[in-house]
């Protein structure tokens, strides 16, 4: 087990960030006067109040994560009904009972999420450092040293945001980046996140990260999220046999010669353990449908260990094929 400290390899990369192509990197958001304007006060005011609820002991704030897996049941029942109908349809070997203690956890564990990324952006190091590890790292530490890649892929589970920061402990990350919408969201989003990274490449940059690969990088990308039918193909996830898979996982890895490692990151009693798993060989030189079809297995089995851990409110299953338009929610 590797307990996330500033090694030199960590603090080489930091003191390589400032001299990464701007090409490659998003631009940091600046602070604007209009922020102060009354339309952002609220934002403000909200960020405020996480930002001081996040320095309460840790037992506290998962007490008051319950108190948001309340208002999710009474405000979100929408996505609530997702989180439940994605579980039914990813285990339905699972009883009836089963699902539904799985269930009422991962509301629970997602009502904590809002404190993890405020956790995530804002926690001192030495509070990260006393609740979160890192565990496998040794193997890709071998890997870099070699000079080649890493392709981190991470399953989304509802703590990622604590456990990006947590992995920026152990060797600082390069991953894509959405700006947001709102103008201060983007700058209090960008400027939380970039603790944990090296730099950041916007969504849309395949060839940034390409490049971040073939420079000895390690880079984090989420495989397991519905991109479209367009950019996917579809195979089997748990019990649904036909489920949008993104493709540019296949094109990243075929592309680079870096080495793909899974990564779950997952509760404790008292903190976080991000897991790298041994690397996986079949990305490359196999038929796209097989090297998905186990990559989806393979995910399936990381989900298994901790299923109330995952975003089962994200559609997952939303993108249908031509054949089977019919929707599963």
């Amino acid at each position: 087990m590797t307990t996330p400290t500033k090694n030199e390899s960590n603090a080489k990369t930091n003191n390589a960030a400032s001299q990464a192509p701007a090409s490659k990197k998003v631009k940091a958001p600046q602070f604007k006067t209009e922020f102060l304007l009354p339309k952002y006060w609220l934002i403000w005011i909200g960020a405020f109040l996480l930002y001081l609820l996040s320095w309460l002991p840790y037992f506290l704030i998962k007490k008051l994560g319950k108190i948001v897996t309340w208002l999710l049941v009474k405000l979100a029942k929408k996505r609530v009904k997702i989180a439940k109908r994605n579980i039914e349809l990813t285990f339905p070997e699972w009883s009836e009972e089963k699902v539904d203690t799985v269930f009422k956890q991962n509301l629970e564990r997602t009502g904590l999420a809002l404190f993890e990324t405020a956790m995530g952006w804002w926690w001192p190091s030495w509070r990260v450092q006393k609740h979160c590890k890192v565990e496998g790292f040794d193997k890709v530490q071998e890997v870099l040293d070699s000079g080649r890649g890493v392709f981190g892929l991470a399953i989304h589970n509802v703590n990622l945001e604590i456990g990006c920061r947590t992995i920026g402990y152990a060797y600082k990350s390069i991953g894509f980046y959405r700006p947001h919408n709102n103008p201060l969201m983007d700058y209090l989003q960008y400027h939380g996140r970039n603790r944990s990274n090296k730099y950041m490449i916007h969504k849309r940059n395949a060839k940034g990260l390409i490049q971040a690969m073939n420079e000895g990088e390690l880079c984090l990308y989420l495989p397991d999220q519905d991109y479209g039918a367009k950019q996917s193909i579809f195979v089997p996830f748990g019990g649904v046999e036909q489920t949008a898979t993104t493709t540019g996982t296949l094109m990243f890895a075929s592309r680079t010669n870096a080495v793909p490692f899974l990564i779950t990151p997952q509760y404790t009693e008292n903190g976080y353990t991000v897991k790298f798993v041994s690397a996986i060989e079949y990305l490359v030189d196999n038929d796209p449908k097989e090297a998905l079809t186990q990559l989806n297995k393979d995910i399936i089995e990381l989900i298994k260990e901790q299923p109330e851990s995952y975003l089962w409110m994200h559609k997952r299953f939303k993108s249908r094929p031509p054949e089977s338009p019919e929707s599963l929610y």
